[in-house]
Protein backbone atom coordinates (compact mmCIF):
# COMPACT_ATOMS: atom_id res chain seq x y z
CA UNK A 1 0.00 0.00 0.00
CA UNK A 2 2.59 2.54 1.09
CA UNK A 3 5.01 1.50 -1.66
CA UNK A 4 2.38 2.06 -4.35
CA UNK A 5 1.66 5.54 -2.97
CA UNK A 6 5.37 6.36 -2.89
CA UNK A 7 5.86 5.10 -6.44
CA UNK A 8 2.88 7.13 -7.65
CA UNK A 9 4.17 10.32 -6.00
CA UNK A 10 7.65 9.77 -7.43
CA UNK A 11 6.23 9.09 -10.90
CA UNK A 12 4.35 12.37 -10.70
CA UNK A 13 7.63 14.12 -9.86
CA UNK A 14 9.26 12.63 -12.97
CA UNK A 15 6.26 13.65 -15.10
CA UNK A 16 6.40 17.21 -13.75
CA UNK A 17 10.15 17.36 -14.42
CA UNK A 18 9.59 16.20 -18.02
CA UNK A 19 7.02 18.97 -18.48
CA UNK A 20 9.39 21.59 -17.03
CA UNK A 21 12.35 20.41 -19.12
CA UNK A 22 10.30 20.43 -22.32
CA UNK A 23 9.69 24.15 -21.82
CA UNK A 24 13.42 24.88 -21.58
CA UNK A 25 14.59 25.68 -25.05
CA UNK A 26 17.42 23.58 -26.44
CA UNK A 27 18.33 25.50 -29.58
CA UNK A 28 15.64 23.87 -31.70
CA UNK A 29 12.23 25.40 -32.22
CA UNK A 30 9.54 23.40 -30.47
CA UNK A 31 5.85 24.24 -30.10
CA UNK A 32 6.05 23.08 -26.48
CA UNK A 33 8.15 26.21 -25.78
CA UNK A 34 4.91 28.18 -25.99
CA UNK A 35 3.05 25.82 -23.66
CA UNK A 36 2.82 28.33 -20.82
CA UNK A 37 1.73 31.33 -22.92
CA UNK A 38 -1.73 32.62 -22.01
CA UNK A 39 -3.80 34.71 -24.45
CA UNK A 40 -6.74 36.96 -23.63
CA UNK A 41 -9.67 35.36 -25.43
CA UNK A 42 -13.03 37.09 -25.01
CA UNK A 43 -12.01 38.43 -21.60
CA UNK A 44 -10.58 35.15 -20.27
CA UNK A 45 -6.95 34.13 -20.07
CA UNK A 46 -6.71 31.02 -22.22
CA UNK A 47 -3.72 28.78 -23.09
CA UNK A 48 -2.35 29.55 -26.55
CA UNK A 49 -2.86 25.93 -27.58
CA UNK A 50 -6.65 26.38 -27.19
CA UNK A 51 -6.91 29.33 -29.60
CA UNK A 52 -4.39 28.34 -32.29
CA UNK A 53 -2.52 25.45 -33.83
CA UNK A 54 1.24 25.36 -33.29
CA UNK A 55 3.78 23.81 -35.62
CA UNK A 56 7.48 23.85 -36.25
CA UNK A 57 8.23 23.62 -39.98
CA UNK A 58 12.00 23.73 -39.39
CA UNK A 59 14.53 23.84 -36.54
CA UNK A 60 14.44 27.66 -36.25
CA UNK A 61 10.76 28.55 -36.78
CA UNK A 62 7.47 28.16 -34.91
CA UNK A 63 4.22 28.89 -36.73
CA UNK A 64 1.12 29.87 -34.77
CA UNK A 65 -2.06 29.73 -36.83
CA UNK A 66 -5.02 31.13 -34.90
CA UNK A 67 -8.46 29.67 -35.47
CA UNK A 68 -9.86 33.22 -35.57
CA UNK A 69 -7.94 35.92 -37.50
CA UNK A 70 -8.72 38.74 -35.02
CA UNK A 71 -6.67 36.78 -32.44
CA UNK A 72 -3.37 37.43 -34.28
CA UNK A 73 -2.62 40.69 -32.43
CA UNK A 74 -3.55 39.18 -29.05
CA UNK A 75 -1.28 36.19 -29.72
CA UNK A 76 1.62 38.45 -30.73
CA UNK A 77 1.14 40.56 -27.58
CA UNK A 78 0.98 37.48 -25.34
CA UNK A 79 4.20 36.02 -26.81
CA UNK A 80 6.03 39.36 -26.47
CA UNK A 81 4.88 39.74 -22.85
CA UNK A 82 5.95 36.21 -21.94
CA UNK A 83 9.38 35.72 -20.42
CA UNK A 84 10.56 33.71 -23.44
CA UNK A 85 12.39 36.59 -25.12
CA UNK A 86 10.84 35.84 -28.50
CA UNK A 87 9.88 38.39 -31.16
CA UNK A 88 6.79 37.26 -33.11
CA UNK A 89 5.91 38.58 -36.56
CA UNK A 90 2.62 38.34 -38.40
CA UNK A 91 1.92 37.86 -42.09
CA UNK A 92 -1.81 38.51 -41.67
CA UNK A 93 -2.67 34.80 -41.63
CA UNK A 94 -0.41 33.46 -38.90
CA UNK A 95 2.24 34.43 -36.37
CA UNK A 96 5.79 33.45 -37.26
CA UNK A 97 8.44 33.18 -34.56
CA UNK A 98 12.06 32.89 -35.60
CA UNK A 99 14.14 31.30 -32.88
CA UNK A 100 17.60 32.87 -32.68
CA UNK A 101 20.65 30.67 -32.17
CA UNK A 102 21.70 30.32 -28.55
CA UNK A 103 24.87 32.00 -27.30
CA UNK A 104 27.29 30.06 -25.08
CA UNK A 105 26.28 32.16 -22.05
CA UNK A 106 22.60 31.50 -22.68
CA UNK A 107 23.27 27.77 -23.03
CA UNK A 108 25.03 27.77 -19.65
CA UNK A 109 22.06 29.63 -18.10
CA UNK A 110 19.66 27.08 -19.56
CA UNK A 111 21.72 24.18 -18.18
CA UNK A 112 21.60 25.81 -14.73
CA UNK A 113 17.85 26.23 -15.08
CA UNK A 114 17.48 22.55 -16.05
CA UNK A 115 19.61 21.46 -13.09
CA UNK A 116 17.48 23.61 -10.79
CA UNK A 117 14.34 21.89 -12.09
CA UNK A 118 16.08 18.54 -11.55
CA UNK A 119 16.90 19.47 -7.97
CA UNK A 120 13.23 20.33 -7.37
CA UNK A 121 12.34 16.89 -8.72
CA UNK A 122 14.83 15.20 -6.39
CA UNK A 123 13.47 17.15 -3.42
CA UNK A 124 9.96 16.01 -4.32
CA UNK A 125 11.14 12.40 -4.48
CA UNK A 126 12.87 12.68 -1.10
CA UNK A 127 9.69 14.17 0.36
CA UNK A 128 7.72 11.20 -0.97
CA UNK A 129 10.26 8.87 0.68
CA UNK A 130 9.97 10.76 3.98
CA UNK A 131 6.16 10.69 3.92
CA UNK A 132 6.17 6.96 3.18
CA UNK A 133 8.70 6.20 5.91
CA UNK A 134 6.65 8.27 8.39
CA UNK A 135 3.60 6.18 7.46
CA UNK A 136 5.61 2.99 7.99
CA UNK A 137 6.71 4.17 11.43
CA UNK A 138 3.04 4.68 12.35
CA UNK A 139 2.43 1.06 11.35
CA UNK A 140 5.20 0.06 13.75
CA UNK A 141 3.41 1.82 16.61
CA UNK A 142 0.20 0.01 15.52
CA UNK A 143 1.89 -3.35 16.08
CA UNK A 144 3.62 -4.23 12.80
CA UNK A 145 6.87 -6.20 13.12
CA UNK A 146 10.21 -4.39 12.97
CA UNK A 147 11.50 -6.73 10.26
CA UNK A 148 8.51 -5.97 8.03
CA UNK A 149 8.97 -2.22 8.55
CA UNK A 150 12.71 -2.48 7.84
CA UNK A 151 12.09 -4.43 4.63
CA UNK A 152 9.52 -1.86 3.51
CA UNK A 153 11.93 1.02 4.26
CA UNK A 154 14.62 -0.74 2.21
CA UNK A 155 12.17 -1.09 -0.68
CA UNK A 156 11.29 2.60 -0.44
CA UNK A 157 14.99 3.49 -0.53
CA UNK A 158 15.52 1.33 -3.64
CA UNK A 159 12.55 3.05 -5.25
CA UNK A 160 13.99 6.46 -4.34
CA UNK A 161 17.39 5.53 -5.77
CA UNK A 162 15.80 4.36 -9.02
CA UNK A 163 13.79 7.55 -9.49
CA UNK A 164 16.77 9.73 -8.58
CA UNK A 165 18.77 7.91 -11.26
CA UNK A 166 15.98 8.62 -13.78
CA UNK A 167 16.21 12.31 -12.95
CA UNK A 168 19.97 12.28 -13.44
CA UNK A 169 19.51 10.60 -16.83
CA UNK A 170 16.86 13.14 -17.90
CA UNK A 171 19.14 16.00 -16.87
CA UNK A 172 22.15 14.55 -18.68
CA UNK A 173 20.07 14.18 -21.86
CA UNK A 174 18.70 17.73 -21.57
CA UNK A 175 22.17 19.18 -20.88
CA UNK A 176 23.52 17.41 -23.95
CA UNK A 177 20.58 18.77 -25.97
CA UNK A 178 21.20 22.32 -24.79
CA UNK A 179 24.97 22.26 -25.30
CA UNK A 180 24.78 20.71 -28.79
CA UNK A 181 25.18 23.44 -31.40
Amino acid sequence: MYLQDAEEMMSKSIHHLNEALSKIRAGKASPSMLGGVMVEYYGNMTPLTQVASLSSPDARTIMVKPWEKPMIQEIERAIMNSDLGLNPQSDGEQVIINIPALTEDRRIQLVKQAKSEGEHGKISIRNARKDTNDGLKKLKSDGASEDMIKDAEDSVQKLTDGFTKKIDELLARKEQDIMTI
